[in-house]
């Protein structure tokens, strides 16, 4: 296995660890499973994205490239 980081809200990382720990299992291990039944189910992955994705225009051309700062600002807090 290789290590990796990812990115969790607050909410959402106090859940998985609640889950893991009523479930008896590592939060590495939840997540891992987590990924693994998301990716093994082909199509649905589009349809738990919300309603709203794409709705919108920011008016910039350059989000792509900015999408770190955008939408984490301050990773390591």
């Amino acid at each position: 296995m290789k290590r990796t980081s990812i990115f969790l809200d607050a909410t959402l990382l106090r859940r998985a660890h609640e889950f893991a720990r009523r479930e008896g299992k590592s939060f590495a291990s939840v997540v891992r499973e987590a990924l693994a039944l998301y990716i093994a189910t082909p199509g649905k992955s589009q349809s738990r994205l919300p309603s709203v994705a794409g709705s919108f225009a920011s008016g910039r051309s350059d989000t792509s490239e900015r999408v770190n700062e955008l939408l984490w600002p301050e990773p390591d807090r």
